[in-house]
């Protein structure tokens, strides 16, 4: 089994390189060219392009009419110093490049050190540029095609420039601004522009962003700033919102699983109780709803608080045996 996984790794790792090579050459590439030149299917072209992007090379994605994949500022790599086990550390990589080995360091250095210098700054906030959180917003109505000014922006993020924005809010107001684009997050089907302002960071939805008109003034970037961080400490603040309403309850350890699948994050899981249970907070946007959730996790949850979900449970029993029983 080593020996084909390893033989597996040998094949996808020469195939990531021919990628990369396929970029070199052109000014950019599609899936449905990767997929023809290397026989493969676009499904798999595509998630080798994203591998590519995930381990750190300055490539990009283009979306629209002549979009496609590119190499950042038109840039040209050479391969002569890598070596093999660098090579293979490095487009294998599939997290963060915080979760980096040695090897996979080396390797990106290596790639950043062989950019023509006036590229070198735009690779290094390419890799950085792009978050992607695959969770939507539970049921929200979100867009299902890549947004108009996509391609301004995460243009604007990877070359450090502020933009002039028009933008259209939940209401329907209209206002123009100029933001200092700090990085693009995909959540879900969504695509948001996090970004400084005069007052502090702000996001912004794409999709309601009615003009990008890119400047040539750099942007202000925090020194502390991490786009994966930052957007944690923003989802986190959208899902209080949408979710005021916490419970309390007791879990038996076997059904913690089950509630993180039904759940995400909006469980929080505590320490152990006496009888060996598990603590856990939910939160949810009504008694009500929590109950109708929760009703078909009676196998290993107990609410203990508040006394308003435990009744809408109760009420919820009493119509099932009444029906049922």
């Amino acid at each position: 089994m080593t020996g084909l996984c390893e033989s597996f790794a040998d094949v996808r790792t020469d195939r990531l390189v021919a990628i990369l090579l396929m970029l070199q050459r052109r000014e950019r590439v599609t899936a449905a060219e990767v997929s023809r030149e290397l026989e493969v299917s676009e499904r798999t072209a595509r998630r080798d392009l994203d591998a590519l992007a995930m381990a750190g090379v300055p490539v990009y994605s283009v979306q629209g009419r002549g979009g496609g994949w590119r190499l950042v500022g038109g840039a040209r790599t050479d391969l002569s110093g890598l070596t093999a086990g660098e090579a293979r550390a490095l487009f294998l990589a599939v997290g963060p490049a915080s979760a980096a080995t040695p090897a996979v360091k080396a390797a990106l250095r290596k790639l950043v050190h062989a950019l023509p210098e006036p590229f070198r700054v735009q690779a290094e906030a390419a890799a950085s540029s792009l978050v992607v959180d695959p969770h939507g917003w539970g049921s929200s109505r979100v867009e299902q095609r890549p947004p108009r000014f996509l391609d301004e922006l995460q243009d604007a993020v990877i070359r450090g420039v502020q933009v002039r924005l028009g933008y259209v809010d939940g209401k329907g107001v209209g206002t123009r601004r100029t933001v200092h684009p700090l990085g693009i997050v995909a959540k879900g089907p969504a695509w948001y522009l996090v970004s400084h302002t005069e007052s502090g960071r702000r996001t912004f939805r794409i999709d309601r962003v009615s003009s990008a008109d890119p400047t040539d003034d750099p942007v202000h970037r925090p020194e502390d700033f991490d786009l994966a961080e930052s957007w944690r400490e923003i989802a986190d603040e959208v899902d209080r919102r949408r979710t005021p309403l916490e419970i309390q309850a007791v879990c038996a350890p076997h059904g913690i699983d089950v509630l993180r699948r039904a759940l995400g994050g909006r469980l929080d899981v505590g320490g152990s109780t006496a009888d060996g249970r598990v603590e856990v907070v939910i939160r949810g946007h009504s008694e009500s709803m929590l109950a109708g959730e929760l009703s078909g996790l009676v196998e290993w949850v107990e609410v203990t608080g508040p006394p308003g979900v435990r009744d809408h449970l109760a009420a919820i029993g009493g119509a099932l045996v009444e029906r049922y029983g």
